[in-house]
């Protein structure tokens, strides 16, 4: 008999089924989040809690109507910050300036409604906050790209450190030319009229800014994946000098990435103004920024998923005020278990398989 060659083995032994192929990605996924889960479950035993209960009251929480309206009006201005890390991400940058870009797009909105809300009507002034907001996001985020581009400083850097200038610039305005005299020394802006705030749907209490963001999520899914300005970022970020000799202008792609990004969390920032809180305070979208990146880098910057990603991440949130009611735990904790479903995705479903 002739010996089999020995090339011929892994040949065989690679033939795997596809659908096996398919559903191990799946399978790393549901392990890595049990995973979190486990770790988050022997930390609130540590803090005397039954994680078992705890997760029990967490689950039936969202089961109700109101919770589920929360997690979709919580969830679109999520989706946009990530959006506005996604997009810069296809083309190598890190933005991790979501929290300032969705001040800055509230600031926006907020100037229109204030100096513009008489004159253009209600339907016309919501318009020119939601334009005037996305350039806010836009311009702000395109100062951390003009920075790299010129100066060379890098953009995580930058980015990250414009959030407390963008927070404490919409603490001047609330706290002085802004500050409602009728809000009894409440450091806010006025309320903006009912005829700027977006439209519920329906009967429910959900508004429109869900909307947004989902028509969003399908436009810049098309873009990434039908367009030559999505084919040419792709290119960047897989290999900028090679981007460079094929002709193609690398530092204007990694601008209007940057722009792109900045402009769809300053439209967060206009969802949440119009849509829910209708007034700039201190803590208007606090941590919805950093949240939002968490998204992003946990479905690895794919449109579809980072939208499914933020209204999970959502949905943890608001699940977790049962966490402070029923279980006494503090108000952050639902913090630790984002950060361990993160962890544990990225440090189990990132390994690759051994060969």
């Amino acid at each position: 008999m002739s010996a089999v060659p020995a090339d011929a083995v892994p040949a065989v032994a690679a033939a795997e089924p596809r659908w096996k192929a398919a559903l191990e990605p799946i399978g790393r996924w549901v392990v890595a989040i049990l995973g979190a889960l486990v770790i988050f479950g022997a930390f609130m035993w540590a803090k005397g809690v039954n994680p078992l209960d705890a997760y029990r009251s967490m689950w039936e929480s969202l089961k109700t109507t109101n919770s589920i309206s929360g997690v979709l009006i919580k969830g679109s201005p999520l989706i946009l910050a990530a959006l506005a890390v996604t997009v810069p991400a296809r083309a190598g940058l890190v933005n991790v300036g979501g929290e300032g870009q969705l001040i800055m797009g509230g600031v926006f909105a907020t100037w229109v409604s204030i100096h513009f809300g008489t004159s253009l009507g209600g339907t016309g002034t919501l318009v020119a906050m939601g334009v005037a907001a996305a350039l806010g996001g836009a311009l702000w985020a395109g100062l951390a790209g003009a920075l790299r581009l010129w100066v060379g400083i890098n953009e995580a850097v930058t980015t990250l450190l414009l959030n407390y200038v963008a927070l404490n610039f919409m603490l001047f305005l609330i706290y002085d030319p802004w500050k409602d005299v009728k809000a009894g020394g409440q450091p806010t802006s006025a309320p903006i009229p009912v005829n700027q705030r977006l439209p519920l749907l329906g009967t429910s209490t959900v508004h429109a800014g869900i909307v947004v963001a989902l028509v969003a999520t399908g436009v810049v899914w098309w873009v990434l994946r039908s367009t030559r300005w999505g084919f040419q970022l792709q290119v960047v970020g897989g290999n900028r000098e090679a981007a460079r000799r094929a002709g193609m202008s690398v530092g204007l792609l990694l601008l209007s990435a940057m722009l792109v990004g900045g402009a769809l969390a300053g439209l967060g920032g206009f969802v949440q103004l119009a849509g829910t809180e209708f007034k700039l305070r201190p803590g208007f979208l606090a941590t919805y920024g950093y949240i939002g990146f968490l998204a992003s880098w946990l479905a690895r910057h794919k449109p579809i998923q980072v939208a499914v990603a933020a209204l999970a991440l959502s949905a943890i949130s608001v699940s977790g005020d049962s966490l402070q009611i029923d279980s006494q735990l503090p108000a952050a904790t639902v913090n630790i278990l984002m950060a361990l479903v993160l962890l544990a995705v990225f440090g189990f479903t990132g390994r690759k398989a051994s060969t």
